[in-house]
């Protein structure tokens, strides 16, 4: 139980990670290879504003503020203009890549290559649970990823923007034929995408420490969660997320304390050889249903 919770709680990071991968993908069918170092921003921007003697809430939601803008300008300087170029062509990995080397950098210039602390966002007694113990900065990890799924199916279903990701998702060119802001769509799935990266950021925060390069490991990890649990759909790359999470705890058990740097690895090579399209790919995102005029 205690391996159990514990990569539970990990996971709940991973698929948070995931989810804006498969997010971010689902409208624009582009992966954002700066995901991790948009998680990297939050936590970076949080860590130093608290520093400077900001109230931690404050400093929070700043945080995710520069998350989420970095996130829609990633789609609109590096993703836009080599779609607009060539839509077919894979160009855009070579840009988002270049986009994680630059934040990374830039973040590594101005605050320092050093890792410095992250303000504590819950103190108490930790939980007991089936002899197994869990810290409330780990109970709130998991529910965060719970809500991001459920919050999400219901954005994507309720609601008229929603359905507008949908319609494009399944067809951009038909939407965008009948009047679509497929521009504007994408800029909120990037947008959206770096919110969950930077609330996966600032709950990973006080567990580790804030340094320029944390984006890389979680970004990794998150991409390894996209692959197992399928990049069709966003809930899916949370559960992915979950699994992985218990995989590698299990593994840092069994094997040793190193094996959580190699192991996903292994998991996303049999699942790929396994199930291509992922353990909890599923169906394809349903389209929608016009209307037949009478």
């Amino acid at each position: 139980m205690q391996i159990v919770l514990s990569g539970l709680a990990t996971g709940a990071i991973y698929g948070l990670v995931a989810m804006a991968f498969a997010i971010a993908f689902y409208v624009t069918r582009v992966i954002n290879f700066a995901q991790g170092q948009l998680l990297m921003v939050a936590v970076m921007v949080t860590a130093a504003l608290s520093r400077a003697g900001w109230p931690t809430g404050v400093a929070i939601v700043a945080g995710l503020v520069a998350a989420v803008v970095f996130g829609a300008l990633i789609y609109l300087l590096a993703v836009r203009p080599v779609l607009a170029f060539d839509r077919f062509s894979f160009a855009w990995l070579v840009s988002t890549l270049g986009v994680a080397t630059i934040l990374e950098a830039g973040a590594a210039l101005i605050w320092g290559p050093t890792s410095r602390g992250f303000p504590t966002m819950l103190n108490g007694r930790p939980v007991h649970l089936l002899g197994a113990v869990i810290s409330l900065q780990q109970v709130l990890a998991i529910a965060a990823g719970v809500v991001a799924v459920a919050a999400f199916e219901l954005f994507r279903r309720r609601t008229l923007f929603g359905k507008l990701g949908m319609a494009i998702a399944a067809d951009p060119e038909m939407a965008s034929a009948i009047g679509a802001n497929t521009q504007a769509v994408a800029v909120a799935a990037f947008a959206l995408a770096g919110l969950l990266a930077g609330v996966a950021g600032v709950l990973v925060g006080p567990i580790t420490f804030a340094n320029p390069y944390i984006g890389s490991t979680f970004g990794i990890n998150g991409f390894v969660a996209l692959m197992i649990g399928g990049i069709e759909r966003p809930a899916g790359a949370m559960a992915g997320g979950l699994l992985l999470g218990v995989l590698s705890q299990l593994a840092n058990t069994e094997i040793n304390s190193q094996a959580s740097d190699w192991f996903p690895f292994v998991i996303v090579v049999v699942v790929l050889l396994l199930r291509p399209s992922g353990l909890f790919s599923g169906a394809r995102w349903p389209r929608l249903r016009l209307a037949r005029p009478s």
